[in-house]
């Protein structure tokens, strides 16, 4: 891979992306977090942006575990790592098939679609749930969560379709995803490793941003109990959408 120009520019973009990434995690359960390697990506390879993002993706799961810790709901979280490691494993076997266009396009794909599948219940097309979802649609949700989580960091999505059915409070919807990405991401380290997705300089870079994983990671537990979801997710939303909208723009280009 490239080198990544380290330049004002680079922190310029990377610094808010990561923290975005830290809020999102921290406390409102991991659905838009993948918005970070999509805007690393509008800088940097696809592959790189990813490689930047996985360690301190599992630095914010570890500082999330103790304000959540044992709140989350043990069956539907096991349910969703039953199917999340196949999910991680199919995402190591195909990656390497993947090209950087390709994967420009499936990041903004799914930036775009996230951002469609959030506001679809909002404008009326679609109905609430009116029965929880069968205990096999959990693996499903994970194996899918597992598989998108490897090749773009956005497993959440699909956790959220199965977990939110459940009708969680907030606390436990949050607490589960916390567990469920924790596992998942560490599984994650050793094949990207194996592709050599990781160097000593995208680790370097990770040092230099871990506080404001931190940070963010603080501040995400904070709003999590202070303000409504539907105002972060208000801007992270145009922030999806813009984003997927360029990359799939430079993927086709």
């Amino acid at each position: 891979m490239p080198m990544v120009d380290v330049s004002p520019m680079f922190f310029a973009v990377a610094v808010p992306a990561v923290v975005f990434a830290g809020v999102s995690k921290g406390g409102f359960g991991s659905g838009a977090a993948f918005a970070g390697a999509s805007i690393l990506a509008l800088i940097v390879e696809p592959g790189q942006a990813l490689a930047l993002m996985l360690p301190l993706l599992m630095l914010i799961d570890v500082a999330s575990l103790r304000p959540y810790w044992r709140r989350w709901n043990g069956r539907d979280g096991l349910l969703l790592i039953a199917g999340g490691l196949p999910g991680v494993a199919l995402g190591a076997w195909l990656f390497s098939a993947i090209e950087a266009d390709t994967m420009r396009l499936l990041i903004g794909g799914l930036s775009i679609a996230f951002v469609i599948w959030q506001l679809r219940g909002r404008i009326g097309l679609a109905m609430r749930a009116q029965r929880d979802l069968p205990g096999w649609s959990g693996v499903l949700a994970g194996g899918i969560a597992g598989f998108t989580s490897f090749v773009s960091h956005a497993g959440g999505p699909p956790a959220a379709v199965y977990l939110l059915s459940r009708r969680p409070t907030k606390t436990e919807y949050q607490a589960t995803t916390v567990l469920v990405f924790w596992v998942l991401n560490i599984a994650k380290a050793v094949p990207y490793a194996g592709l050599g997705l990781f160097s000593a300089e995208t680790l370097k870079l990770d040092l230099m941003l871990a506080p404001f994983a931190l940070f963010g990671t603080w501040a995400g537990v904070r709003l999590h109990h202070s303000i409504p979801e539907r105002v972060f997710f208000a801007l992270a939303y145009v922030l999806l959408t813009v984003t997927g909208v360029k990359l799939i723009w430079d993927g086709l280009t």
